[in-house]
């Protein structure tokens, strides 16, 4: 866990970070990158086990989650989990390395990654993670179809 000190951006926090990645060189990016980014506590477990024992800490604000981990092959069972336990929705980032096999239900929950990516576009996704609106979502479904 790492801690640091705010992003001198005064517009965006990006709060206390939850990374749930296997990889540990990955992970120590990730980690490293939104430290350095302003995140005020980075959280990296390792497996969903870990991940759901931090959640017991604290709820994250963000949520940067492996989607395809060596303990679940489905990450975003997490997340579900994550937003039915959080007051205040996180932001969710899925980092995967075949982002088309995530259902679109998934996809609508926050922003997909492709890996590998850089530091700009990690930061960039953990600032503009949001969920797409229901009312969205069922525009999309209605003019789409």
């Amino acid at each position: 866990m790492k801690q640091t000190s705010p992003s001198n951006d005064a517009d965006f926090r990006i709060g206390r970070a939850l990374v749930v990645e296997d990889d540990p060189i990955l992970a120590m990016f990730i980690e490293e990158t939104l430290a350095d980014g302003g995140a005020s506590q980075v959280v990296v477990c390792s497996s969903t086990a870990q991940a759901v024992e931090a959640l017991e800490h604290g709820p994250p604000e963000l949520v940067i989650l492996d989607v395809h981990l060596v303990d679940r092959n489905d990450g975003w069972a997490l997340a579900e989990l994550v937003i039915q336990l959080a007051t205040e929705r996180p932001r969710i980032v899925f980092s995967t390395g075949d982002p088309n096999a995530i259902p679109d239900h998934v996809k609508a929950m926050g922003t997909v990654l492709a890996k590998p990516y850089s530091r700009e576009m990690l930061l960039e996704a953990a600032r503009n993670s949001r969920p797409t609106r229901l009312f969205s979502r069922l525009r999309n479904a209605i003019f789409d179809s």
